[in-house]
């Protein structure tokens, strides 16, 4: 046997005799011992020695005195404690079966019935132990001890007395001693919260029996940050997708306790072990849950380019059915993720979270138009209802209503009284109006170079249809988001956009989309916060959980540009990829948010999911460059630099994404000389003054940087107000005075950084 410490032999006082070592982990060691008074065999848990220290004897003895006081049938006991400060230790009977642990080494996969007894086993002891204020903290296999066939929870100890010792003193975590392992922890307790409740505890938990279904946590990775970052930047995985046995009510359970943001998990344990009985209340509502994925129709016209039709349906379905309370659509661009791919509904299904998913056809030919539906329920794989219309062209917008509000009956749900209309509301009665809009709606969605003609569109559709405000708003905001990609310069088209949001407002005030392009205009074209976070507020309202992307806006622009609080809006953004969680466009904007705010790791990782996504996309390839920026990724950064440049050619935005966040002491020369690159194309063509004051910054010309600020801000260049958030290199550009008179005039005060 190894040595025995000295001082947990004096400490022991002739009570415990010591026979071996049984276990040793980060914070403590367990021994074997005979307990002399008593002639039973029991485990002690002596702290390592500079745990103990930071402690202190009357932090531990207070934690010790609150464990101790817990009686259940489920919780390990504590037998004694000791108060010498020189050697801290607790005494708990010694479990002859085994750990959890120990087990699913040995098996990999319990059986169902196994794994959800023992999970309500330990439930039923969090539960109690929650009611009494005592939050365990570290629940994993290790700590789930089994014998005669039942649960017993160990190690509750003295986890809220370690987690304040932690950080009181920095050094204990720089050594990696944390309550908690990285595997089952939640992002509550990763980031450090000292506030975690018991949704901490089931988050734990939930993980412990996705283990148990499918033989591996959630989440794996080779070292702990990694594991970490892909719990803030994944959506929850599906235990049904790895052991198809796996019942759906369960596989959305612990989906559900999995979720990222303790308020979207059970606000219990004891309510999460309720939902795992099929007949229960909980149960039964996961298993009818009222959620729908609306696929692309297919287009079966001889037309190629007919595509845009088929999305235009689906699209207005799912707006409309994203305004039903009570029912959950998944966002567009995850379901348009599969596009083409119907022959797979389930596995569609699992991946959005849904329990059922409408797909359907459109042909036209001449004017006449033949559209089937069918919504399927994807657990049975039976259609829960089909219909076929074959109509003239002009009632397009009759159908779509039809299937929309056949699908709020089947669900049972409604948007309001007899009275309150049909749930599609195109906004236009012109077939040819509303033809361009979809055109002009589907280019929108592609970015890039299709912008411009995503513009045309609607203005040919606003010029037959004055009043249409969807139209209206999607002119909007393809002009802001041109000027805001640096396409045009922003003089060409702020003011059309404004005048177009406006009259899509006065033309429908409960249109969400002209609520979301009003804000765009009031943020970048007036610097108008206040308007611009009312408007947010109202088009995410109107909108509610169909609408990620405007979410994802509001969270970038409010939260991460225009007050620092890059924390708060990554969290956000994480908040809506639940509801989105193939959004590329949505995974980019997390890497920003991730990376102005420092957490580099994170932004990497949601930089590569944004580009696996979508490859296509130079958002997403921007989003990698400056997710690698900071000087420790300088081959890999190069590597996607010409790999984006064979897509995109120099693009400024790429050019920037190489230059931006250099180290001190950094060779500068390729930032200086993609500076002057760029430089001298602006005279001949326009570059967004914004790119070329962030890399005169980087390039160490700062009077040019303060001069490239000042043309930005004089021409409503909005990418400059994102830049002066995000890159640390502008922070002495904007001490000059010139700069700091020229933000006055535009009514902008730089953000502090949180």
């Amino acid at each position: 046997m190894p040595s025995v410490p000295a001082t947990l032999t004096a400490s022991l006082d002739n009570r415990y005799r010591i026979e071996r070592e049984i276990g040793e982990g980060g914070m403590a060691t367990v021994y074997l011992a005979e307990d002399l008074k008593h002639q039973r065999m029991v485990a002690i848990k002596v702290l390592r020695p500079e745990l103990a220290a930071a402690i202190g004897v009357d932090r531990f003895l207070a934690e010790i005195k609150t464990t101790a006081a817990l009686h259940h049938p489920h919780i390990l006991p504590l037998h004694d404690s000791c108060q010498d400060a020189s050697c801290l230790y607790y005494v708990m009977p010694y479990v002859e079966g085994e750990s959890l642990r120990q087990r699913l080494t040995r098996e990999k996969q319990l059986p169902l019935d196994e794994a959800l007894r023992i999970t309500r086993e330990v439930a039923d002891a969090l539960q109690y132990a929650h009611g009494r204020g005592v939050i365990h903290r570290d629940i994993k296999p290790e700590n789930i001890l089994l014998e005669g066939g039942h649960a017993l929870l160990a190690d509750f100890g003295i986890a809220r007395a370690v987690s304040a010792a932690c950080r009181d003193n920095e050094k204990l975590t720089q050594v990696g001693m944390a309550v908690g392992t990285p595997t089952y922890m939640s992002p509550e307790q990763a980031a450090a919260d000292p506030d975690v409740d018991g949704r901490s505890d089931l988050y734990s938990l939930a993980s412990v029996l996705y283990e148990m279904l499918v033989g591996e946590p959630p989440f794996t990775g080779a070292t702990h940050e990694a594991i970490l970052v892909q719990r803030f930047t994944q959506t929850p995985p599906h235990a049904i997708v790895k052991r198809p046995s796996v019942p759906v009510y369960l596989d959305r359970a612990l989906v559900r306790s999995l979720a990222r943001l303790p308020g979207d998990r059970f606000p219990t344990v004891e309510r999460f072990a309720a939902a795992l009985v099929p007949n229960s209340s909980e149960g039964s509502a996961l298993a009818e849950d009222k959620s729908v994925a609306v696929l692309p129709f297919t287009s079966m016209s001889a037309d190629p380019d007919s595509e845009y039709f088929g999305d235009g349906i689906a699209e207005e379905i799912i707006n409309a059915l994203g305004r039903l309370p009570g029912l959950r659509v998944a966002a567009r661009a995850s379901a348009f993720a599969f596009r083409g791919k119907a022959d797979d509904l389930k596995g569609i299904a699992t991946q959005l979270g849904v329990r059922t998913v409408l797909e359907g056809s459109v042909r036209d030919a001449g004017n006449r138009v033949r559209v089937t539906a069918q919504l399927v329920d994807v657990d049975t794989g039976f259609q829960l209802w089909s219909e076929r219309y074959d109509r003239e062209l002009t009632d397009i917008f009759a159908i779509q209503d039809e299937i929309a509000t056949a699908i709020a009956k089947k669900f049972e749900v409604t948007l309001g009284g007899s009275d309150a209309g049909p749930l599609v509301q195109p906004g236009t009665t012109n077939l040819k109006a509303y033809d361009l809009y979809l055109r002009g709606r589907a280019l929108l969605h592609r970015r890039g170079a299709s912008l411009q003609a995503a513009i045309e569109a609607f203005e040919e559709a606003v010029a037959i249809d004055p009043d249409y405000a969807p139209a209206l708003a999607g002119l909007a905001r393809a002009l802001m988001l041109s000027a805001f990609w640096g396409m045009v310069e922003p003089g060409e088209v702020l003011g059309r956009a404004s005048e177009a949001a406006a009259h899509a407002l006065r033309s429908d005030a409960q249109l969400g989309e002209a609520h979301a392009a009003a804000a765009l205009v009031a943020f970048a074209a007036r610097s108008d916060r206040l308007e611009a976070q009312a408007e947010w507020e109202k088009a995410i309202a109107l909108a509610q959980d169909a609408d990620a992307d405007t979410r994802i806006s509001r969270a970038a622009f409010d939260l991460g540009y225009a007050r620092a609080d890059f924390t708060a809006a990554a969290r956000e953004i994480s908040a809506a990829l639940e509801t989105d969680p193939l959004s590329s466009s949505g995974y980019a904007g997390l890497t920003v948010m991730y990376r102005s705010g420092g957490n580099v790791q994170a932004a990497r990782t949601a930089a590569r999911r944004a580009l696996e996504l979508d490859p296509e996309s130079l958002y997403a390839h921007w989003a990698v460059l400056y997710s690698l920026s900071g000087g420790d990724a300088i081959d890999e950064a190069r590597r996607v630099g010409r790999e984006a440049r064979a897509k995109f050619g120099r693009h400024p935005w790429l050019l920037m994404g190489e230059s931006v966040n250099l180290p001190p002491g950094a060779d500068r020369s390729e930032a200086v000389a993609r500076y002057e690159e760029l430089a001298a194309r602006s005279r001949t063509d326009y570059v967004q003054p914004s790119v070329l004051c962030a890399m005169a910054a980087s390039a160490g010309r700062l009077e040019e940087s303060a001069s490239w600020l000042i043309r930005a801000l004089e021409i409503r260049d909005s990418l400059m107000l994102a830049l002066i958030a995000q890159f640390a290199d502008l922070t002495p550009v904007l001490q000059r005075p010139e700069v700091r008179e020229a933000l006055r005039r535009v009514n902008w005060r730089p953000p502090t950084r949180h």
